[in-house]
């Protein structure tokens, strides 16, 4: 049986690297005292896939791992013992039993959402706002992506699904937003990341951001029920 688990990544905990956290979960999970399944052969270990890793750094309400059990009480019991030995930053907000049809976390991530703040301190240049938004409505924007395998042109329009600045009633006369949010592609072979983003954008001005001068945080990871041509972005637990 194959449970998918969400969990929130806060606080301190948010600079807690990928790997670390995984065996952070793996220990958790024997002191919850839940049946996890373990792989065969000469090293066995315990049958886990996480889905898109967090940038060290980044918060989340949104982060999701599958685990393989060979017993299963129910999904309100596993995620109280779970939360039960949770350090702080790290809540576990929800657990469901998987069909069997269901592909594992990584293999199904279509796209991630973001809220994207600044640094107060930040001086920008005049009227971005609006060239931002012009940057977003273009047809086509090629920019270059480093990749394992070097550099490589990327029609970055392509992976942006959504992206809006958000004003609170207060702040709309400022120059500083007080977020941007941003849907974006976030699957294995596209994976977009919303700094990169906002790179991009700001040489277009001339401008670079200051070292440290984001607070991103991660509000949910979807995957594709439609088709590729016709997207249905859902969280990666979703009920029908």
């Amino acid at each position: 049986m194959k449970i998918r688990i969400k969990f929130s990544k806060y606080g301190a905990v948010r600079f807690i690297g990928h790997l670390d956290i995984m065996r952070y979960f793996q220990k958790a999970i024997r002191r919850a005292d839940i049946d996890i399944a373990y792989s065969e052969g000469f090293s066995p270990h315990p049958v886990m896939s996480f889905a898109s890793p967090l940038s060290v750094g980044h918060t989340s309400e949104g982060e999701y791992f599958d685990i393989a059990v060979n017993s299963f009480t129910s999904e309100e019991d596993i995620q109280k013992r779970l939360q039960n030995v949770m350090v702080e930053g790290i809540d576990i907000l929800k657990v469901k039993l998987l069909d069997e049809e269901e592909g594992n976390a990584m293999a199904s991530v279509e796209a991630a959402s973001y809220l994207v703040s600044f640094k107060n301190n930040i001086n920008f240049p005049k009227g971005w706002q609006e060239s931002f938004m012009a940057f977003y409505g273009r047809r086509d924007i090629i920019v270059t992506k480093k990749t394992k395998k070097g550099e490589r042109e990327i029609n970055l329009k392509e992976s942006i699904y959504k992206l809006e600045i958000i004003n609170s009633a207060k702040n709309r006369e400022s120059a500083l937003p007080e977020s941007v949010y941003m849907l974006l592609n976030a699957s294995s072979g596209g994976n977009i990341k919303p700094a990169f983003v906002l790179d991009c954008f700001f040489k277009t001005l001339d401008f670079t951001l200051p070292e440290f001068g984001l607070a991103i945080h991660r509000i949910d990871t979807f995957k594709n029920i439609g088709t590729p041509d016709k997207r249905k972005l859902v969280p990666l637990i979703w009920e029908e």
